[in-house]
């Protein structure tokens, strides 16, 4: 991709597939306004049913938010999520009162990741009927580790790595960037940077590695709610998958599709 194109509104580029993608999860998040039925088995029940031939494991979890006040922050009521996996482990959907979420770390393609999408968004119409949706967000997330940080300054583009990559960058402990960007419709939160062994910014995307790793972490997400409409609602997610694409073939080079198995 070059160097001069602006990634926020450059059109899709081909797609390189790498055989050896450093991509350790890829998420989606439908949020709506509160349905509280959620928390009750039967309501839940037909939603897994239909569901359940694909993502055959539930587990019922507490989550615990946080209330922000004059006083600073407080424990909020805490809410059931459930969490459905396959047997394997590698695909997850969460449903709780307020969202619904599809994650993988054995990501495939956009076709399969948003085919799946679809056919959950599908039944969350059917079984809970949201009727609006608050907001939509599609997360990317890959990360290199051992001598391929090493490796930095020909993998990615100066813009993107700072100071990793640099004389200085051997005395840092962590090297860490992170922007917004605003589109028309929607925002992309872009973080990326070197970790030392052991740490993470995000412990429920991203866990810790046991060597030292680099991460590129891209966020899209809507601004505003719209209707909830099943075919809208995966056209949008998958705009923006394409997007996040665009902004992570800007951020690599040719080296970077080269050594994790691409032909670009």
């Amino acid at each position: 991709m070059s160097a001069t194109a602006d990634p926020l509104i450059a059109p899709l580029p081909a797609e390189v597939p790498l055989k050896d993608a450093p991509l350790v999860r890829v998420i989606a998040q439908l949020r709506f306004p509160e349905v509280l039925s959620v928390e009750q088995r039967d309501f839940v029940a037909p939603f897994q049913e239909a569901i359940r031939s694909t993502y055959s494991v539930l587990r019922q979890e507490q989550t615990q938010g946080l209330l922000l006040g004059p006083g600073g922050a407080s424990p909020a009521k805490p809410h059931i999520a459930w969490r459905f996996s396959d047997a394997a482990g590698h695909w997850r959907v969460s449903l709780t009162p307020e969202f619904l979420a599809l994650e993988t770390t054995k990501y495939v393609s956009r076709g399969d990741f948003f085919g799946r999408l679809k056919v959950l968004a599908e039944a969350l119409d059917e079984h809970i009927e949201p009727g609006q949706l608050d907001r939509l967000g599609v997360r990317y997330i890959d990360r290199i580790t051992g001598e391929a940080v090493d490796d930095i300054a020909r993998l990615v583009r100066p813009e993107v790595r700072g100071i990793t990559g640099t004389i200085a960058a051997k005395h840092a402990i962590h090297a860490l960037s992170e922007s917004m960007f605003e589109l028309p419709d929607a925002r992309v939160l872009a973080r990326w940077g070197f970790l030392p062994p052991g740490a993470t910014v995000d412990p429920a995307a991203i866990e810790p590695a046991e060597e030292k790793s680099w991460i590129l972490d891209l966020d899209m997400f809507s601004a505003a709610p719209v209707p909830f409409v099943v075919d809208r609602v995966v056209a949008e997610a998958q705009r923006y998958a394409e997007r996040v694409y665009t902004i992570f073939r800007w951020a690599v080079t040719d080296e970077f599709l080269l050594r994790y198995g691409g032909k670009p």
